[in-house]
């Protein structure tokens, strides 16, 4: 499975590179293709691989949603036991789809491609580690700071998730939810093909943000930390100047000083206010039942094979 965003460049070499990786697999396979609201040629690119292959399926979502909402769309069409997630740029090789393949028959639910080697600048490598450690808040796990676009798992871990309802999706932290046993793999991890990354420095630690305050509670217990701290701050304080006052019989004098102690304990208070808001605001946007998607088109195989898999997809529980 392969969101698709501004890709019309490199969309078929990538294509072209899976189906000869899985022909020779032996198994029946499909290359879901979901188009996130490219701005460029990529879904007329689909719908020629489409015409071409009945092995390729697409999807044209109706606006750009965002790379993980793509992915639960495609996760959640899947039709055979086994999904693989691989990027559109060429960065995740489809010739290291049998190692994660492999680890997975091993007994594990998802298997993660972890690169050898980032082929990524140092700001974003740095990125994508604060995003894993933001993971690993959310999850309470050890193995999410293994988590990668490459990777592999059982159809069934879908159903953990299947009644999740909201417009914010962090993929990794839903397949967490159904995934018993995670495993990875080394891989290997080449140079970007065509055009650049669209996860800049900004949106890595935006996503981690988010992601954090969707679906964890680390920094609202950050925030009691905070007020806790201050708390006691100002209760030393206090003791301070009560015992100046007894023991010297003079107040501390200074306005700077008492300016200092009040901006410090207003900007507590407004930091845990701001944090509370965060998560107010997560709460409306999920009462108001925002789909994490919308399909405006899709292409199917034309054969009676596909309606049967697609009328049996809810009810794939194991291989």
């Amino acid at each position: 499975m392969v969101p698709v965003y501004n890709s019309e460049r490199s969309l078929v070499g990538v294509v072209e590179r899976i189906e000869r990786v899985l022909a020779q697999t032996g198994s029946d396979y499909e290359v879901v293709l979901v188009n996130d609201g490219s701005r460029d040629g990529s879904w007329r690119k689909i719908q020629e691989l489409a015409s071409q292959n009945p092995a390729v399926r697409g999807v044209q979502l109706m606006r750009n949603y965002g790379q993980h909402n793509a992915l639960l769309c495609g996760i959640r069409s899947a039709v055979y036991p086994t999904v693989v997630t691989l990027d559109d740029d060429g960065q995740n090789p489809p010739e290291e789809i049998p190692k994660l393949l492999a680890r997975l028959d091993e007994g594990y639910d998802l298997v993660y491609g972890v690169p050898e080697h980032q082929q990524h600048g140092l700001w974003r490598n740095a990125a994508s580690r604060l995003t894993k450690l933001g993971m690993q808040s959310v999850l309470g796990a050890e193995s999410a700071r293994q988590v990668s676009g490459f990777k592999a798992f059982r159809t069934r871990v879908r159903n953990a998730f299947a009644e999740y309802e909201g417009a914010y999706v962090a993929i990794d932290v839903l397949l967490g939810w159904g995934a018993a046993r995670v495993g990875s793999v080394r891989v290997r991890h080449d140079l970007r093909q065509q055009g650049k990354s669209n996860y800049t420095l900004g949106r890595l630690v935006t996503h981690t943000f988010t992601m954090m305050t969707s679906f964890g509670v680390l920094p609202l217990r950050f925030a009691s930390l905070v007020g806790f701290f201050f708390t006691f701050f100002g209760g030393g304080v206090l003791v301070y100047v009560v015992g100046r006052y007894l023991l010297q019989g003079g107040s501390v004098a200074g306005f700077p000083f008492l300016a200092s102690i009040i901006a410090i304990f207003s900007g507590a208070q407004l930091f845990a206010l701001g944090m509370m808001g965060e998560y107010l605001t997560r709460i409306h946007f999920r009462s108001m039942k925002k789909p994490a998607y919308v399909v405006a088109e899709e292409i199917l195989p034309p054969t009676a094979e596909r309606i049967l898999l697609v009328e049996r997809a809810p009810k794939i529980k194991d291989l």
